[in-house]
């Protein structure tokens, strides 16, 4: 078992900019099988009924709500689809912030729109099933397990609870044993779009 972790390359306030070079960095570990999936913290009701139009086919969670709802209860729990979301949601605000999420996306189907249409809203989009190619040269391998990238919108954690007024593009790599090697390794992914690592790595799971 290995973990990932995540270190910072390119930070923006400009979103469409922060996308180009997250997809940059994307592109040189695409393979056929990758996926987007993107998700967004949005603490109004009225923003989630946004959300809910411009995101037809997304899911809204809460992590607050409670895990036994009964069957005429809107059970925000286990994950609504959009089309199932009522007009009146004011049983669902003391359950604010609600996750919107659309994972396991074909890559470059949801990017832009999701980019366009989430606001000021803490956010991610993740790329997975990448692969980093080896680069003998530095005594790096090449890495498929733990191969992300990650756009940060309004935020600076993956976790999506540190908001910020700019967007934050992330290279994973897998955890090793903190010798230097995920450091190396991050910074030579940095590189190849270039840029340099910008700052400490977080936990990328």
């Amino acid at each position: 078992m290995s973990n990932g972790i995540a270190y910072p390359v390119f930070r923006t306030r400009d979103s469409a900019l922060a996308l180009a070079m997250a997809r940059r960095m994307v592109a040189f570990g695409v393979q056929p099988c990758s996926e987007v999936s993107v998700e967004a913290e949005i603490s109004s009701l009225p923003e989630v009924q946004r959300m809910r139009t411009a995101l037809p086919e997304a899911w809204f969670t809460s992590w607050t709500a409670p895990q036994d709802a009964e069957d005429d209860v809107l059970d925000l729990a286990r994950s609504v689809p959009a089309g199932e979301l009522p007009d009146d949601l004011a049983a669902a605000e003391e359950y604010l912030p609600l996750t919107v999420s659309m994972p396991d996306q074909p890559v470059g189907s949801v990017e832009d729109h999701f980019t366009a249409v989430v606001g000021p809203h803490p956010a991610a989009i993740r790329w997975s099933a990448l692969m980093w190619p080896a680069a003998p040269e530095r005594d790096l391998y090449g890495e498929g397990k733990h191969a992300e990238v990650t756009l940060l919108l309004n935020c600076d954690s993956i976790a999506l609870d540190a908001p910020a007024e700019t967007h934050l593009v992330l290279v994973h790599v897998r955890r090793r044993n903190r010798d230097g090697y995920e450091d190396r390794f991050a910074q030579w992914l940095a590189e190849r779009i270039g840029q340099q690592v910008v700052g400490p790595p977080q936990d990328g799971g």
